[in-house]
């Protein structure tokens, strides 16, 4: 089914095999393996030899691998692999064969774990609804980008919290509909630095310098953030910016993604629970808003 096609349909199937896409320690997809282990799993990634592949011998289905880096540098001469095109899309056909050929049949959930490439549009086209993505960061204000950018994104336009986002990948950056948010971390709360063993004082580590400074200057975008410390004598500002959010999507992680994302698949997806008509998301028949179910929003009766 074309992602653009409307109509109101489950993601599920009773059998439920979930390919599960991973490039680096595969850390989403052990906590979706753990959380329900009887189910079929079949990994792919395009980083043979990777930490996410080892969690496979424990379900007995070998990994389906396929080297991007020698398929786009080495095979087709390019410096840098692309995000769209003829390239990106023979790349995906040629992955998503072997994956359908390891598995026997297409694939019932693709969920992208700590997966470090786009997915191209014609794997959008032939899998929409079927592919799912986390990110630490609520997409719903914009807060996208790698590693620690989306939490700085929030500490720079004045935001007091943070949460993980799991949602239905479409042809945009980080831009498809939300199924599930995480609770919210605040950004600045004594006990879960308690929780990492490290209790960091944000005075004297400038983070209301950071915060007036951002907002002052109008510096949403981190780039210009950094770039306009540096020019005003002040670098210690963007150190400290990258290490506060740096240590906000850590416990983002924890409390985040490794909890919302087995829920979305295991306790929604897998018990039929999950509708969508072209990018509206329904939850036992109710309509969802844009920012989808919150965790801390739910009653007890719908975590079960």
């Amino acid at each position: 089914m074309h992602y653009n096609d409307a109509m109101k349909q489950k993601i599920y199937d009773p059998t439920m095999n979930i390919a599960c896409w991973v490039s680096g320690k595969g850390t989403n997809y052990r906590e979706i393996y753990n959380h329900d282990p009887a189910k079929k799993y079949f990994v792919c990634t395009n980083r043979p030899g990777c930490e996410g592949i080892k969690i496979v011998p424990e379900n007995k289905n070998p990994p389906t691998e396929f080297n991007s880096d020698n398929f786009f540098r080495k095979m087709l001469g390019l410096k840098e692999i692309p995000r769209k095109g003829v390239e990106r899309n023979f790349y995906d056909i040629a992955l998503c064969t072997l994956m359908e050929q390891n598995i026997g049949r297409e694939p019932d959930l693709i969920c992208l774990a700590g997966y470090d490439l786009w997915v191209s549009d014609w794997m959008v086209d032939k899998y929409y609804p079927r592919i799912l993505n986390v990110h630490p960061g609520d997409i719903t204000k914009g807060y996208i980008g790698p590693q620690w950018v989306p939490s700085a994104l929030a500490i720079l336009v004045n935001d007091r919290e943070v949460r993980s986002t799991v949602f239905v990948v479409d042809k945009g950056n980080d831009t498809g509909p939300v199924l599930v948010q995480s609770k919210p971390v605040p950004i600045f709360q004594e006990a879960w630095q308690k929780d990492l063993n490290e209790i960091i004082d944000f005075e004297s580590r400038h983070y209301e310098s950071i915060r007036k400074f951002g907002l002052e200057k109008k510096l949403g975008n981190v780039k210009a953030f950094i770039k306009f410390a540096e020019n005003e004598g002040k670098p210690k500002l963007a150190e400290d910016l990258k290490s506060i959010s740096e240590k906000l999507q850590d416990q983002l992680k924890i409390s985040g993604d490794w909890i919302i994302y087995p829920f979305a698949v295991h306790e929604l997806i897998a018990k039929g629970r999950v509708e969508i008509d072209g990018r509206t998301i329904y939850i036992d028949g109710k309509k969802m808003p844009p920012h989808g179910l919150r965790i801390d929003e739910i009653n007890k009766e719908m975590l079960l």
